[in-house]
């Protein structure tokens, strides 16, 4: 549905969209996708979409009519210009090649054109399975890979939105040091 949604709105405003990864859900509907939106201030519009999107609806595929929540989470991150330098070495990543999921026939079975790169020191994960080619699906998880880092280099902080505390120590928080994170909240929970 978000998907859908985000689609008809860029389309309304003259966007251009381009999935760049696309995994369907074990059952039904989507795992997991990624899309690219082409157009003038699009990150600008689209990034107070990030975050946890819960949807509260009366299913239709229901007999007894109950209310249904669904989540979805949403991570906007800007196109990156050709002319911005990101560094990403190669000793700071891990690349895993394995074989893709859905269409493609006999070659997706086959080949492990599918790529998922992890950003060791920050636990970033991009993957990109959407072209029969490892090395395009690489080089659109790169771009991805970038596209995120560029949005955390400027913020060198973690904001705890519950307890209304700054940290300065990203990569130690990233690395699972969040006692601190633990205790202001339970401290600003203790005084309300």
């Amino acid at each position: 549905m978000l998907l859908r949604m985000y689609k008809r709105w860029a389309e309304r405003r003259g966007y251009k969209v381009e999935v760049l990864d696309y995994q369907a859900g074990e059952e039904a509907g989507i795992k997991d996708v990624s899309i690219l939106i082409k157009g003038e201030n699009a990150y600008g519009y689209l990034k107070v979409e990030n975050g946890i999107h819960r949807l509260v609806r009366i299913s239709p595929f229901d007999s007894n009519a109950k209310r249904h929540t669904s989540f979805a989470s949403v991570m906007v991150s800007p196109e990156i210009d050709d002319n911005i330098n990101i560094e990403v070495e190669d000793k700071d990543i891990r690349i895993d090649t394995y074989r893709s999921s859905g269409a493609g026939g006999q070659h997706v079975n086959k080949t492990e054109s599918a790529i998922r790169i992890t950003h060791i020191a920050t636990g970033v994960v991009v993957q990109c399975q959407n072209d029969r080619s490892q090395h395009k699906n690489k080089a659109t998880a790169m771009k991805m890979l970038k596209s995120r880092s560029y949005v955390m280099q400027p913020y060198q902080q973690v904001k705890d939105t519950r307890s209304n505390e700054a940290y300065s120590n990203v990569s130690a928080i990233l690395d699972g040091d969040i006692d601190a994170m633990i205790e202001g909240v339970l401290i600003a929970q203790n005084r309300q």
